[in-house]
């Protein structure tokens, strides 16, 4: 079984691909000779992810799914939310992103967040959608250096760990987008 994940991030590839069962062959668009642009222009997760995967089926017409994250931090109002990956503009690093939520939290004593991921599927000519979750805690500083986006400032509930001072598979097993995998997988396991 093949599908082809909706991403240019490399780092997102390998932690969806590491949670994949044998059978189903995963690619991403660094594997395609030709991939359509992918905007991300909706208010809402699910809004983004459905036009990520929307652009790639009708593009190749290949079974394939896109995911969109963010991170909602309580003290912020769900901050920066649809708007994480850019949160300190288009051409933000990570380390330029963290900053500047680090900065907004500066006065704050409430440092409750959470990361959710929606992964829109199209599968046979149908949608489907998978969503994730993970509650956690906004450290003051970074720590660690696994992972990528706001990993090293991110403490899940019940551990004494950021996301970025964990393995790969420790991390998918309880995160946002690791939950939201195994459901698709799921999905895709009772259909065949």
């Amino acid at each position: 079984m093949n599908l082809i994940f909706a991403t240019h991030n490399i780092n997102k590839f390998k932690e969806v691909k590491a949670q994949m069962p044998p059978g189903i062959e995963l690619g991403y668009l660094g594997d395609l000779t030709q991939d359509p642009p992918l905007a991300e222009t909706a208010d809402t997760l699910k809004g983004n992810a459905e036009l990520k995967m929307m652009a790639l089926a009708n593009s190749t017409r290949l079974n394939c799914f896109a995911d969109d994250t963010g991170l909602e931090v309580a003290a912020l109002n769900g901050a920066p939310g649809v708007y994480s990956a850019r949160y300190a503009g288009p051409e933000a690093s990570d380390s330029d992103n963290i900053q500047k939520l680090l900065k907004a939290l500066d006065e704050q004593t409430n440092r409750q967040a959470q990361f959710r991921t929606v992964i829109a599927l199209y599968w046979e000519g149908s949608v489907h959608f998978f969503e994730g979750m993970c509650r956690g805690t906004i450290l003051q500083n970074p720590i660690g250096n696994q992972g990528f986006g706001y990993d090293p400032i991110f403490m899940p509930e019940g551990y004494d760990l950021s996301f970025a001072q964990m393995s790969l598979e420790q991390k998918t097993q309880i995160s946002h987008r690791g939950l939201a995998m195994q459901k698709l997988i799921n999905w895709l396991q009772e259909q065949f």
